[in-house]
């Protein structure tokens, strides 16, 4: 739920799409909504619909079943485009502006522009103003595009990768650039990203996608605390479901069984219980054996 009166940041109903050359749907049936004022890591497996479910919040797609509202307004009018950045994986820039002249163009295109956190963000990255953005690097032009997201002082910013080209150290000052601007101007912002640690000790929110559909819209925390590394016999595999948990992931290794559950109650019989890290419960749910289609289980845990 959204705190007070703050409207959600994403909120999708039926939400589908489908890509009429390959005739196959990139969205089914999505449900979910995500509160303002989180950091919201958007996890799945290649394919399983996240650069499509951004485009579409950032109006560059048009849904072909259901809608998605961003911060209550319809992506690509006018009233979403002056809260809402989205940062693709192509990150369009022209290549004969210099940076300085890539920054003056984000100033007349916003109504709404904070030159001086656009330079701080090429700043802290060594980039000269006055370099052309055709002779950067591919990490150096990714800082550039973020600058120009961050300059925008949107309400919601939306991340395709953003960091896939960056080296580690360039990628640990973008989310500390990043979980700065949600505190000191409460942006929400949804990262997309398959960097699974990083997004441990900043994310707050998960959005969950497999095959096209939404598994989980939850609190982080919540799902830390719900969910429980065991091992023991593999003859005790039965009191799992006969205790009413959920089993998102099985190993067995000779008479010995590890298991990622979704605690619904006690645990019967003899078990070792680890906490897991967020990492183990996200990697757990993207490897786990489910059919495509939702159980009801999923279907109540992304409607949560």
């Amino acid at each position: 739920m959204t705190g007070g009166d703050s409207p959600a940041a994403l909120r999708a109903t039926g939400l589908g799409f489908r890509y009429r050359a390959r005739g196959e749907w990139a969205l089914r049936d999505c449900e979910f909504t995500v509160p303002g004022g989180r950091i919201t890591a958007l996890v799945g497996r290649n394919g399983a619909g996240k650069s499509t479910l951004l485009q579409l919040a950032g109006g560059l797609l048009r849904a072909g079943d259901g809608e998605i509202r961003v911060l209550d307004a319809v992506p690509g009018t006018r009233e979403a485009r002056a809260k809402v950045a989205l940062l693709t994986q192509e990150k369009a820039l022209y290549s004969r502006f210099t940076v300085a002249d890539t920054l003056r163009m984000g100033e007349k295109l916003n109504v709404e522009w904070d030159m001086g956190a656009a330079e701080r963000t090429v700043g802290e990255g060594g980039i000269p103003l006055t370099v052309r953005v055709g002779e950067l690097s591919p990490g150096q032009r990714t800082r550039v595009a973020l600058a120009l997201a961050l300059g925008k002082r949107p309400e919601l910013l939306l991340l395709d990768e953003p960091m896939a080209d960056l080296d580690p150290v360039a990628r640990g000052e973008i989310m500390a650039a990043l979980m700065t601007e949600a505190a000191e101007y409460g942006t929400s912002i949804v990262l997309a990203s398959h960097v699974l640690p990083e997004l441990e000790q900043t994310c707050d929110w998960v959005l969950l996608l497999r095959g096209g559909r939404v598994e989980l819209s939850e609190d982080a925390n919540a799902l830390r605390e719900s969910h429980v590394l065991v091992t023991g016999h593999a003859d005790q595999a039965d009191t799992l479901s006969a205790g009413g948990h959920t089993v998102v992931q099985l190993r067995v290794t000779g008479r010995q069984m590890t298991a990622l559950i979704r605690r619904r109650g006690p645990l019967r019989g003899d078990w070792h219980v680890e906490r897991p890290k967020l990492e183990d419960i996200l990697v757990g749910r993207l490897r786990a054996n489910d059919p495509v289609l939702p159980t009801p289980a999923a279907q109540t845990e992304a409607a949560a």
